[in-house]
């Protein structure tokens, strides 16, 4: 391409060239811009739904402290079970009104559907989902679930904080179930892992006929 010698011809290719390139080059330039502000509003989005669901999540802490507001914890919890199912507020929402069910209304069947709820949901969590499964476990035990209590603590991933929890759960679901031996191996089980519990768990080894050298 000859030299471009003059200021004419200077001006007269930059003219050619936005020609061929000027309707492209705005596109671009507008997806570029699209994509920015596209992704602050959807980042402002979830700050004001995080806002939100801590707000919610502060009222159901509020009505579970009054003790006897059962159902405006209900109501909370499934406010953000429902609105923000993706926070983690929905999951801690429901261990709450888990709790209440099994504490005040004295109801592990609601417990256990709160706290499978809470479960299918806190994959993302690894160590939250050991705490929600004993949590379920417990309440599949009172309500007299045991082969489900069972299967909640044998699907629980391998951790050493929950070991001896999960292994001594098993103890008292077995012993539910009336099976003396299997338990006395569970419990015997925890306390080979270091059970936190060691007075209660020698106790219930105790009740089963083992004494503390076994």
């Amino acid at each position: 391409m000859a030299e471009l010698r003059t200021e004419e011809e200077q001006i007269q290719a930059i003219k050619d060239w936005w020609k061929r390139n000027g309707s492209s080059l705005l596109i671009g330039i507008g997806a570029a811009l699209a994509i920015v502000f596209g992704w602050q509003g959807w980042q402002n989005h979830q700050a004001q739904q995080r806002a939100e669901a801590a707000k919610e999540f502060a009222n159901l802490l509020n009505a579970a402290s009054a003790g006897d507001d059962q159902e405006t914890v209900s109501f909370v919890a499934q406010t953000l079970r429902n609105d923000y199912t993706d926070s983690a507020y929905a999951i801690y929402g429901n261990l709450v009104l888990a709790r209440q069910q099994m504490m005040v209304s004295d109801d592990p069947e609601a417990a256990i559907e709160s706290l499978d709820w809470a479960l299918s949901q806190a994959s993302d969590y690894p160590a939250l989902t050991n705490v929600i499964r004993n949590r379920l476990a417990r309440a599949q035990l009172a309500a007299g679930n045991h082969d489900a209590a069972l299967a909640t603590v044998d699907q629980a991933g391998a951790s050493d904080a929950f070991g001896p929890i999960f292994s001594e759960l098993r103890g008292d679901i077995q012993l539910a179930k009336g099976d003396r031996d299997a338990a006395r191996q569970a419990y015997l089980q925890a306390r080979e892992q270091g059970g936190q519990n060691s007075s209660i768990l020698e106790l219930k080894l105790s009740d089963l006929g083992v004494g503390g050298d076994a």
